[in-house]
């Protein structure tokens, strides 16, 4: 597996990310991982390396990369479980992403791909967890003609009342979108969820939307208390599929 860390210059700094994929047989179809809320960490990585090793070119940004780099956000991941304090500053963090914003980082993080001779020229893929999920719709909606599969997993704020909601230009889709959730999350009402079929049906998308039975937010990560391993190898089950059927065509 071949791994390295860079940096690429966005509008507004530099943002340090992580690239991983397999040694032999390049180029492969690009994938990238915009993370949860926590943050960039060896679990993300560790994901981002299974992904990889199924013939990917995965790209996993660090999103707060204007507040700092891994560890240095302004908050102790460690303690985010038992602090409420510490979990407020993680929310205030990551309350200073957008749409917009991600949007804007994704342009550059699209040039690499396409200046970087171990990536495919075709279609990429992407992947959004937790505070990720909204992001993903909106880029996928942003890049139509780029991202023919799209995955979010226990995504917030994919619809809403503000002028910049997703599921509002989720009619600029062009790609394959998943949308798998948690059947208890306190984060995605159940009324949002049930919304959604409907929603990306009158947008003309092609979707699928899946509630996980005996889950709650966070079921993928290994390292969360709320994983369920049932649950997390049916959500590689589904990425693997969507990206084999949409990247390799």
């Amino acid at each position: 597996m071949h791994e390295r860390e860079i940096e690429i210059t966005t509008p507004d700094g530099q943002m340090d990310l992580f690239i991983c994929h397999p040694e032999e047989n390049d180029p492969f179809p690009a994938i990238i991982i915009y993370m949860d809320a926590p943050g960039i960490r060896e679990e993300l990585r560790d994901m981002a390396r299974r992904l990889a090793t199924v013939g990917y070119y995965v790209m996993l940004p660090n999103l707060y990369y204007r507040n700092g780099r891994e560890g240095n956000y302004g908050f102790d991941l460690s303690k985010i479980r038992v602090n409420e304090t510490e979990r407020e500053k993680m929310f205030e963090v990551m309350r200073t992403l957008t749409n917009a914003r991600v949007i804007s980082d994704t342009k550059p993080l699209l040039a690499h791909i396409a200046a970087d001779e171990a990536a495919s020229n075709g279609p990429a893929g992407c992947i959004g967890y937790c505070m990720s999920g909204q992001f993903v719709v909106s880029i996928a909606a942003a890049y139509a003609a780029q991202f023919a599969a799209i995955a979010s997993f226990y995504g917030v704020g994919i619809v809403t009342d503000e002028k910049d909601s997703p599921h509002l230009m989720a009619g600029n889709i062009k790609g394959t979108l998943y949308l798998g959730f948690a059947s208890d999350d306190p984060f995605v009402p159940s009324s949002t969820v049930n919304s959604l079929p409907q929603i990306m049906a009158d947008a003309g998308v092609k979707y699928r939307v899946e509630v996980y039975t005996d889950t709650e937010h966070g079921f993928a990560f290994p390292q969360r208390p709320a994983y369920v391993k049932a649950a997390g190898e049916r959500h590689w089950e589904r990425l693997f599929s969507l990206f084999s059927r949409e990247l390799n065509g």
